[in-house]
């Protein structure tokens, strides 16, 4: 087998061994992940030095396991089998730091996401009454997150100024204040620029803590999680959606939607702000799931 990174690779099988305690099973087990991982990194990536081994190398690797269809424990292990072998990296001074730190690991029996098809969507977005002033709020909350993929937290503290109306785009704020520029359609920015004008203004209240907060409460305060949750579920029983939903719904949504239109994995990973593509994985099941009821509905011999 595999000779690449053969001094490193047994030096943390013996750190193992003695410090860990592992049965022999476990060290052969480890040791058979670890071969195939680091025969990858030297034939495939090209690599002779851990410290060039990036979290880009390492999922591109874990894609080629999810390829031959391993069962999500073996996924796992292997994944423990590699950032505990990164972590020893560090310790013993070959890397500057842990590239497989924000690889999370698969949850066993993790179900899918809820989304809704576009006709529900369409539904949901129709549901609000747009001549009312909170009507307008409900509406551009829901066009903006649909269009954008906002998480509920970033729709929440969203800002007036993070749009850039000219190139029809929005900056969003995301995990651990790391920004994100995500295109936004026409009919998002109508109902955004519909509030902003006839209702906004008369939702701002003196003294009420809006400060630049886009999305405002009745009493003028920043919208809230639970406010967030009544407006879409609100919708949704308006528009007799029988479906349980959230407004993480609409981010599902968003993502399975891409790529049911062809979106590329990598570019839904940026607009969703995902550290890692494996996060954003899961939705090629689903769209995987819409093609073979696609398959099955249409096909004459299916």
């Amino acid at each position: 087998m595999s000779s690449f990174f053969k001094p490193e690779r047994e030096q943390y099988l013996y750190f193992l061994k003695l410090e860990k305690g592992l049965s022999e099973n476990s060290l052969q087990s480890y040791d058979n992940d670890l071969r195939r991982y680091l025969s990858f990194i030297g034939r495939e990536i090209g690599l002779r030095d851990l410290s060039g081994i990036t979290l880009e190398h390492i999922e591109k690797y874990l894609e080629v396991l999810f390829s031959m269809h391993l069962s999500v424990s073996t996924i796992t292990r292997n994944i423990s089998s590699i950032r505990g072998f990164h972590q020893f990296a560090v310790m013993e001074q070959w890397s500057p730091a842990n590239p497989a730190e924000l690889i999370e690991l698969p949850r066993k029996g993790r179900t899918l996401p809820g989304v809704l098809d576009q006709d529900e969507v369409a539904a949901l977005l129709d549901a609000p009454d747009r001549s009312d002033r909170l009507g307008k709020r409900d509406a551009a909350v829901l066009e903006l997150m649909y269009a954008t993929g906002m998480r509920a937290s970033e729709t929440i503290h969203l800002q007036t100024d993070q749009f850039i109306h000219e190139l029809q785009l929005l900056k969003i704020i995301g995990k651990g204040n790391k920004e994100r520029i995500v295109p936004v359609g026409g009919k998002a920015l109508e109902a955004v620029s519909d509030y902003v004008k006839e209702s906004r203004p008369f939702l701002v209240k003196s003294g009420a803590s809006a400060k630049n907060r886009l999305f405002l409460s009745y009493r003028g305060k920043p919208l809230s999680r639970m406010s967030l949750w009544h407006i879409v579920t609100g919708a949704a029983r308006d528009a007799n959606i029988k479906k349980a939903i959230h407004p993480h719904t609409l981010r599902h949504s968003f993502a399975t939607h891409l790529l049911e239109g062809g979106a590329d994995l990598r570019a839904v990973q940026e607009m969703l702000g995902h550290a890692s593509i494996l996060t954003t994985e899961i939705y090629t099941h689903i769209d995987r799931s819409f093609l073979e009821e696609v398959h099955r509905s249409c096909h004459p011999r299916a």
